[in-house]
């Protein structure tokens, strides 16, 4: 246990002294500078425009999931590979109202066991994912272009997530097959989670489910683009199994290993707040990992999920959140929207990082919200108001976008 001790607290010192040095943006552009340059040629095939929710972010060709009993084979969604870890996670963008069929089309061929949702459909006015599972009063949706059907077979609400146990069913051939929904419903867009107590909590409840192990399939890990919030789940998750497995937490390179996945899919967290926080989240982590079983009751208590959920401000028509196959979401691409915030369409280059990261400015004044485990609460969380009329909504949805 001294060992440990040592090897934790080498870290910590680490983190202090890149946190009182103000060092986080120069680290984050050392790994958007390091980043491997990909191809993404089919992504921007014609006939996959209105497949893609962000021109900036798409799948690189050599670690595209592509679909198989369908005329087109594209999807936006990337296979996370870590080898040593014994992880593989399937990053993808929200789906869009034309993409749900699609969406459940790739879970079934690759035997997905659990949907990782870190966003909300409406945030900050704008849709950021299409409504693809069935809520509680409808209790079912059918997509006919991939032909199945999603059932809503139980649904549990805490104060900042909720698992869900859906089924899903290929109408062609009658065969069934139950898988999880976790949906965070609190991590805020350009931002991180409360605490990290909050965010490990919730990922306990993920594994513990077993859906993320080897004996299933890949699990399916979306936000809005799939490379922020995303991006952080799986690079914590996966430091926390190398941290098991070799027994030694200072040996785990957490810039190394995001540099990683990163190969997979690009731009894999999006701002130095979200790098700080996945480190805040790793040294949380270990104090687990490296046998002090008692923190995960400490999650649980900090994380307050027993309390009543905060309600959320007035939701988007329905029509406006739903998932028909029968209409394009195409308007953010239509408008030219992506991801950034300057609203300027990135060049058509290779994915050098430089390109995708035009927004960490807007998240500097959240720098030390997440200070440390001990002064996590439930304080609110600001969420989209509906106060925009339709002109400034369409401006804002040309301008604005997830992480």
């Amino acid at each position: 246990m001294e060992q440990i001790g040592t090897a934790t607290v080498k870290m910590d010192q680490k983190f202090e002294e890149i946190d009182s040095e103000g060092r986080w943006q120069k680290l984050y552009s050392e790994i958007r500078n390091q980043s491997h340059e990909c191809s993404y040629k089919v992504a921007k095939y014609p006939e996959n425009r209105n497949r893609n929710r962000y021109r900036d972010v798409s799948p690189f060709d050599h670690s595209r999931v592509k679909l198989k009993n369908t005329e087109n084979d594209y999807i936006n969604a990337s296979l996370v590979v870590m080898e040593e870890a014994q992880r593989s996670y399937i990053l993808t963008q929200g789906p869009l109202r034309n993409t749900c069929g699609h969406f459940w089309l790739m879970i079934w061929e690759q035997k997905t066991k659990a949907v990782i949702m870190l966003n909300r459909v409406i945030e900050k006015g704008s849709e950021k994912c299409a409504q693809y599972w069935p809520t509680a009063e409808e209790r079912e949706m059918a997509f006919r272009d991939t032909r199945f059907l999603v059932t809503l077979l139980s649904e549990d609400t805490k104060s900042y997530y909720t698992t869900r146990r859906l089924e899903l069913q290929n109408i062609q051939t009658g065969e069934k097959r139950e898988l999880y929904h976790f949906h965070y419903t609190t991590w805020p867009d350009f931002g991180v989670p409360e605490s990290p107590a909050s965010f490990l909590n919730f990922l306990f409840k993920v594994r513990e489910s077993g859906a993320l192990g080897t004996d299933q399939g890949p699990a399916v890990v979306h936000c809005s683009a799939g490379i922020g919030r995303s991006g952080t789940f799986s690079l914590v998750d996966t430091c926390l199994v190398l941290m098991d497995k070799r027994k030694e937490p200072s040996s785990v390179d957490i810039k190394s290993i995001l540099l990683n996945m990163r190969k997979y899919r690009m731009g894999l967290i999006q701002t130095p707040d979200q790098l700080r926080f996945s480190y805040m989240a790793v040294l949380e982590g270990a104090k687990f990992i490296m046998g002090d079983s008692s923190v995960q009751n400490q999650w649980r208590e900090l994380s307050k999920e027993d309390q009543e959920p905060l309600s959320e401000s007035p939701p988007a028509p329905q029509p406006q959140a739903r998932c028909p196959t029968e209409r394009h979401n195409g308007s953010q691409q239509e408008d030219g929207g992506d991801y950034r915030q300057d609203g300027k369409a990135p060049a058509q280059s290779p994915c050098k990082e430089q390109e995708l990261d035009g927004s960490t400015a807007q998240s500097v004044h959240k720098r030390r919200r997440e200070d440390s485990i001990s002064k996590s609460s439930t304080a609110k969380t600001p969420q989209s108001k509906s106060r925009t009329n339709d002109s400034e909504r369409k401006r804002k949805r040309a301008k604005t976008s997830d992480y």
